[in-house]
């Protein structure tokens, strides 16, 4: 799509939804992109906040998913509770087959292990592919994005032009704590992976993944075996937006 704003424009848009609530950003965005618009969702607990309040303002708010095919199994369940709770069409996006099947036959099936160059190739076949594909349906992708995440997070706005992606990206959460996150999960009894109370607070692919000890950044379980706290991405929001 062609940008829609002037980056004066987004600037002005912004400097509005920084003091909105969540529920009005959403409401901005379907005023703006209507269908066109969709949430991209890892299931977190973010995730889970973000779509129990884009349901409450839009009913037939979009739900999209990559599924790499190495999931943990209490993912997979999640992904029923949440139909079941909110009457949602989760829209899929798979790693191409043939190209899982070339790597796998090259590599082996945990060859992500050895170093980051071969883990980041991974996640480039099973999750920034499909995720390029799923984009390119859309004008504008929602996140569970916050600003207290850390690394290139802390600097996100409500609304990014995404160049990567050629739309727009919303990030309705950034001024959320995880507290806050926890304590909205909590209150509105909203269905949530339970590896988060075994330690998980951010969860991906099953190998790729580990609880955390007391003390340790909520990250530090994503890819656990690297060595640079500051590379816990997989490239799906690594690209940072062009903004005004």
């Amino acid at each position: 799509m062609t940008q829609k704003f002037t980056p004066a424009q987004l600037a002005e848009i912004n400097r509005k939804l920084e003091t909105s609530t969540t529920e009005e950003i959403l409401n901005w965005t379907d005023q703006t992109f209507g269908n066109a618009a969709a949430q991209m969702s890892s299931f977190g607990l973010e995730d889970q906040t973000l779509f129990h309040i884009y349901w409450t303002v839009n009913p037939k708010a979009r739900l999209m998913t990559l599924d790499t095919l190495r999931l943990p199994t209490e993912t997979y369940s999640l992904f029923d509770q949440t139909k079941l709770r909110y009457g949602v069409d989760v829209e899929f996006f798979y790693p191409e087959m043939d190209s899982v099947a070339k790597m796998v036959k090259e590599k082996g099936n945990n060859f992500f292990y050895q170093g980051r160059a071969n883990r980041e190739f991974c996640c480039g076949v099973r999750k920034v592919e499909p995720l390029g594909r799923a984009l390119a349906t859309l004008d504008a992708w929602v996140t569970g994005l916050r600003r207290d995440q850390g690394m290139d997070r802390g600097s996100i706005d409500i609304v990014e032009w995404d160049a990567a992606h050629n739309n727009y990206k919303i990030n309705p959460l950034a001024n959320w704590t995880f507290e806050q996150v926890q304590e909205f999960v909590k209150e509105n009894e909203i269905p949530y992976n339970e590896l988060h109370d075994q330690g998980y607070p951010s969860l991906g692919c099953a190998p790729c993944t580990r609880a955390i000890k007391p003390g340790e950044d909520i990250r530090a379980g994503r890819w656990w075996w690297e060595d640079d706290p500051n590379a816990k991405e997989c490239g799906i929001h690594i690209v940072a937006p062009l903004k005004a």
